[in-house]
């Protein structure tokens, strides 16, 4: 089941170290001025939520993952795999995600979601930062429902772009077809968005590389104008 976009206006920061990923990013989002980009640490950016790329376990032990455990703390890698224990069994899918509080006042918020099923895993040649992406978008309009307006803005880095080792031109556009997917439309279940992104984007290895995918979801989900 899926359900209109909300209409509370979400702050989104992208943020990395490496100047590589913020080129390819102002390329790929250059027709979607809202959208801040920045070179730096995410642990400088004043948001509700960091979105960290994590492993299905939720073992905050390599890139971006070990940078936030030593800022917040071990309690996160703790209430994250509590999360993903409770939801999902103990294994968090590619394409879904977990958000939980992050027990600091910035961020308030911190989303899990795997680009990869362990650590240091090459994703290269892979849709997970698409993925990946779509799913922490779809996180937020699930907090969201739970609690209106508790995440008003939002910062993530280039996803896969260090330890999955996805070239940052990649990275880049399949992160646009994560955000232009969340931008218009909010699914319920993160089984029908990993299906309506893998079945749009799964011949996407043999397009040029500067392309970007516009995800349509199914008709059921249209929304209306």
């Amino acid at each position: 089941m899926t359900e209109d976009r909300a209409q509370t206006p979400l702050r989104v920061v992208l943020t990395d170290v490496t100047p590589a990923v913020v080129q390819s990013w102002r390329a790929a989002f250059a027709d979607d001025p809202e959208i801040e980009i920045r070179k730096g640490s995410i642990l400088d950016v004043d948001v509700d939520a960091w979105v960290s790329p994590t492993n299905a376990r939720g073992r905050m032990d390599g890139g971006v993952d070990a940078v936030i455990k030593r800022h917040l703390g071990a309690g996160i890698q703790l209430r994250v795999q509590k999360a993903i224990r409770d939801r999902f069994a103990g294994s968090l899918p590619v394409g879904s995600a977990v958000c939980v509080s992050s027990g600091a006042t910035v961020p308030r918020f911190l989303i899990s979601t795997p680009t990869m099923e362990q650590s240091s895993q090459n994703v290269s040649e892979t849709l997970n930062v698409a993925l990946a992406c779509a799913a922490a978008f779809q996180a937020i309009h699930r907090q969201n429902r739970t609690a209106p307006g508790s995440i008003r803005s939002v910062a993530l880095v280039g996803m896969g772009a260090r330890t999955g080792r996805v070239p940052a031109r990649v990275c880049a556009n399949l992160m646009w077809s994560g955000y232009t997917l969340f931008r218009d439309h909010s699914f319920q279940d993160y089984d029908e968005l990993r299906g309506t992104v893998l079945a749009q984007l799964h011949d996407l290895e043999s397009a040029p590389a500067e392309q970007r995918v516009r995800i349509t979801p199914p008709r059921s989900a249209a929304r209306r104008r």
